[in-house]
């Protein structure tokens, strides 16, 4: 089973990367790019084929690990 996180910075926590992000849009010429939000992306595959089991132990792996759990959100996809 793969496991896909998204980890992304909570709303009203500043976000430089992206900042620079959207600025560097902008030096492109990509005007009306009003705000940019960077974040991870994260596969873990894992043994197990248990649904429950697995989205148990990915959760704990973000909340130890994966996000900081203090100004990130996450968001966990299993296929």
């Amino acid at each position: 089973m793969k496991a896909r996180i998204h980890v992304t910075l909570k709303p009203g926590v500043l976000d430089p990367q992206g900042k620079a992000i959207q600025n560097a849009l902008g030096g492109m010429g990509f005007d009306g790019v009003e705000e940019v939000r960077q974040g991870k992306y994260i596969e873990v595959d894992l043994t197990e084929t248990d649904k429950a089991k697995a989205e148990a132990a990915v959760k704990t792996m973000c909340e130890k690990l994966l996000a900081n759990t203090v100004v990130e959100n996450y968001k966990i996809e299993l296929v």
